[in-house]
């Protein structure tokens, strides 16, 4: 029997609003893989944008090793959330589980995503139509806060959408 109290707390409206700001805000993130040759994670830094419905979006080469791996395997993480002044620890983060989903180049999400896209990052349009980059949709799963000190919430992915 575990009497040990949770240091989770109940989810509610302002971890979900925490939750969504540290990814619409974030210009980057890191997003970890899993390497199809060795099965160990593996962590790049890559550019991020949101979709309408808020799952994010990135834009790789498929020369990069977190593209390969992406297209081998779905699965991924993204963390959000930049370090302050004083104890990195100290300041709000969010990982993300999601599952990545390649946009193909000529459909309507493309299209979409691609203005989304360079309207956050103007200087991606030296080299957003080069035909080794694509774009994944990291569609949320689930994801883990840590709003701070003695914040910590686990949130669903309707939490983290906008629906």
């Amino acid at each position: 029997m575990n009497d040990k109290p949770s240091v989770l707390r109940e989810t509610d409206e302002d971890a979900r609003v925490q939750a969504r700001n540290l990814m619409h805000k974030a210009a980057h993130a890191a997003l970890a893989v899993i390497d199809p040759d060795t099965g160990f994670p593996s962590v790049s830094r890559v550019l991020t944008a949101m979709d309408a419905d808020g799952a994010p979006v990135i834009l790789v080469s498929g020369l990069s090793s977190h593209t390969k791996a992406l297209m081998k395997d779905s699965r991924a993480s993204a963390l959000f959330g930049e370090p302050g002044k004083g104890d990195p620890l100290a300041h709000p983060r969010l990982t993300l589980r999601c599952s990545a989903e390649r946009i193909e180049r000529r459909s309507q999400a493309h299209d979409r995503i691609r203005t989304l896209f360079l309207d956050r990052h103007p200087k991606s349009k030296l080299y957003i139509d080069f035909p080794d980059f694509c774009f994944f949709r990291l569609v949320p799963l689930d994801a883990s806060l840590n709003g701070g000190f003695g914040r910590a919430y686990i949130l669903s992915s309707q939490d983290l959408m906008m629906l």
